[in-house]
């Protein structure tokens, strides 16, 4: 029998919570403090969070916390106090993001589950097993996973997985989005996306009314009985930054499709589309396509639909929509107290005592009588089932005593099944002794392609070379340099692209290349061995020194630092592992599933070529442009996806402040320099030489909110 899976509904605020539950969801997510993902959100009070938790329980509904947001050291601590906070409380699972969250979380709270955040940038099975390993009780899949890709993904991974059915799409795959940090100083690794995804853009032409980044909303109510079939445990759906009766709408309209194992029906369709949709919706991602035709906006007048909106808040409003059957079993016997029994269909049982009855007077109690009282629990999260009534002969007992009698076997009942599972807590552990911090950082070097490895480059004896592997495959033999060389796996592929990279990677270790930087957790499972060297990239989000422990755990031998803490933050890690941190180059903005020219343009590549040809026009020198003007350089990454870098360059020569954070490695990042430029930058940060005319200082002075 395909067992149903579990529908996850979003709840930004206590109402939007109310609405969720009472029409359908298995479980809702929620947010409660300052590090969620939708910190705009109304979210929840410790007050409102409580009372939540016993909401939802008592009518068997699960609630998940969200603290999947990166975190500084001195976040750690607070955070920690909110997930034993919940934990006491009774919450069901918490999603994390940031590495070093997890790690405490895993050590200090070992019983209360861990749910991967889609944040986590999980999307193979590879990925997911190595989470599951690490006890995640749930991997939430990267939005773009096709069907395909999660059947495998069901099929190989442990864990319980879930997928994303319905709501807004980013255009960046999720954790590996800075264009609002770099743009606007709000991070969507923070909870402070400002969306930029949804402003107009220009692709080598000035931004008109065009959106090439903003997706329409994904919307797979056609596909539940196969996810389903596959095995997919959960259906998230979207939306806790809307409004209440929006999330009454979705959440009746695929718990009633999953209850009856269906397709919507037309007047369903028409429903999702009014109550919020850009452009229609798209299950495109899930089909395993691509193209112009999943982007869409949703004009500025756009309206809510007040009809359907009303009617579905005077409906939840009742709160009568999701009631917990309970059987009573009441006794009234002659000399002794009463005793009335509820049980429900989930194993919990309470008896309750009562006053002894005594000989009628007048008129006896009935048994129908004393049936018909039972029988009212309104105002109450029950509804009555089977009712068995044993009563003796010629008593008297008061209507107020029946009352009080089923008042409180249903109170207990509810005591029970909001019960808090016992929980083992441990203190917070120390961060491992080791202290890899440097006096000044060797200089290491990012290449986008080939023709960058001048032999002037090399001269400048670089401590390590990063080196796309696709570059690598079309060496017959590595320039000679006195230097690491490192192998940079794609940030985004697929399971069916695991055997084409390890040949790749063989190539490249028979040229001499000794490490491999690790971009992904799920690149582990590919190197782990290929006898390489591992080296943490900024994919990872390193953003606190925990973070660098769990990796350290993972054998890695350094780690790249998030590029949006900042300077200060670098300095004051624990460098409990050698830490590098990006000092020169155009930093990385987003990388998309579509290929920005192909949509615009179209690019005449088949997408499962593995490298992308010369002639090719996402080959050629392509910008992305904003109202401002702003040029984005666009670079073709792996499997025709695009990689989206900022307007201008990183630059930091011209200051010492940078060599003196403990890094033990300080990387030069080339993306669009020509192989003159690469030289003159290198020699630039060796003198110290004064900025450009156009340049950024990131975020290494301002930081993010």
């Amino acid at each position: 029998m395909i067992r149903k899976p579990e529908l996850l509904a979003p709840a930004g605020s206590p109402e939007s919570l109310r609405a969720a539950v009472q029409n359908g969801a298995g479980a809702v997510y929620l947010g409660w403090g300052d590090f969620n993902a939708r910190r705009s959100a109304k979210n929840f009070s410790e007050e409102e969070f409580a009372e939540a938790l016993v909401y939802c329980h008592v009518r068997g509904v699960r609630v998940f916390l969200t603290l999947n947001t990166l975190l500084t050291d001195r976040e750690l601590p607070k955070a920690m106090e909110t997930a034993r906070t919940v934990c006491r409380l009774g919450v069901d699972a918490i999603l994390v993001q940031d590495w070093g969250l997890f790690e405490l979380l895993r050590k200090s709270l070992p019983d209360l589950p861990l749910h991967a955040s889609t944040q986590m940038s999980v999307f193979t099975s590879g990925a997911s097993c190595e989470m599951a390993a690490d006890g995640c009780e749930r991997i939430v899949l990267a939005r773009e996973n096709s069907g395909a890709d999660t059947a495998a993904i069901c099929k190989n991974c442990p864990a319980e997985v879930e997928a994303f059915v319905h709501g807004a799409l980013c255009m960046c795959y999720s954790g590996q989005c800075a264009m609002s940090a770099l743009i606007g100083g709000r991070s969507g690794n923070r909870g402070r996306c400002a969306q930029p995804c949804r402003l107009p853009y220009g692709i080598n032409a000035p931004a008109q009314k065009r959106y090439p980044l903003s997706l329409k909303d994904n919307c797979l109510a056609d596909s539940l009985g196969e996810m389903a079939e596959m095995g997919v445990d959960c259906l998230k759906l979207e939306g806790r930054m809307k409004r209440p009766e929006y999330v009454a709408v979705i959440t009746r309209i695929y718990a009633r499709l999953l209850e009856e194992g269906r397709r919507p029906t037309a007047a369903e369709r028409a429903e999702l589309e009014q109550a919020f949709s850009r452009s229609g919706f798209t299950s495109a991602y899930w089909d395993g396509k691509h193209g112009a035709s999943m982007f869409g906006i949703r004009p500025e007048t756009a309206k809510d639909p007040k009809e359907l909106f009303d009617a579905a808040r005077a409906a939840y409003e009742k709160d009568d929509l999701r009631l917990v059957a309970a059987d009573l079993s009441c006794t009234v016997q002659a000399g002794v107290p009463c005793t009335l029994t509820a049980a429900d269909h989930d194993g919990h049982t309470v008896t309750v005592t009562g006053p002894v009855p005594e000989p009628a007077r007048t008129r006896a109690l009935e048994k129908s009588e004393l049936e018909a009282r039972l029988r009212k629990t309104g105002g109450t999260a029950f509804r009555c089932g089977r009712v068995a009534v044993l009563l003796d002969e010629g008593l008297s007992l008061p209507a107020s005593a029946v009352n009080g009698l089923r008042r409180d076997a249903l109170a207990a009942l509810a005591d029970a099944r909001a019960a808090v599972p016992h929980r083992r807590e441990f203190p917070l552990p120390a961060l491992p002794e080791s202290d890899s911090a440097a006096a000044e950082p060797a200089m290491t070097v990012s290449v986008s392609t080939a023709a960058q490895l001048t032999a002037e480059l090399l001269a400048l004896s670089p401590a390590r070379i990063y080196v796309p592997l696709e570059e690598l495959i079309g060496l017959d033999a590595l320039p000679a340099a006195e230097t690491e060389w490192c192998a940079v796996l794609p940030r985004v592929w697929r399971d069916g692209d695991e055997a084409l990279l390890k040949r790749w990677l063989e190539h490249a270790k028979a040229l001499g290349v000794t490490a491999a930087a690790v971009g992904n957790i799920g690149h582990l499972s590919i190197l782990r061995d290929m006898g390489m060297t591992l080296c943490g990239d900024y994919g990872l989000n390193v953003f606190n020194s925990w973070s660098l422990a769990y990796l350290r755990g993972k054998g890695l031998s350094s780690a790249c630092l998030s590029f949006e803490l900042r300077g200060a933050q670098m300095r004051d890690l624990k460098k409990v592992l050698p830490a590098e941190a990006i000092v020169y180059g155009r930093l990385p903005l987003m990388i998309t599933e579509n290929c920005l020219l192909q949509n615009d343009c179209g690019c005449r590549l088949d997408r499962n070529g593995p490298v992308v040809p010369e002639h090719a026009p996402c080959r050629r020198p392509n910008v992305l442009q904003d109202r401002t003007g702003a040029a984005f350089p666009l670079l073709p990454a792996f499997g025709h996806r695009t990689e989206i870098q900022n307007s201008r360059a990183l630059w930091l020569a011209d200051r010492n402040d940078w060599k003196q954070l403990g890094l033990a490695y300080a990387r030069l990042r080339f993306t669009t320099e020509s192989p003159e430029e690469c030289v003159r930058v290198a020699r630039a940060y060796r003198s110290g030489a004064p900025a450009p005319a156009e340049f950024t200082r990131g975020l290494f002075e301002r930081g993010v909110e």
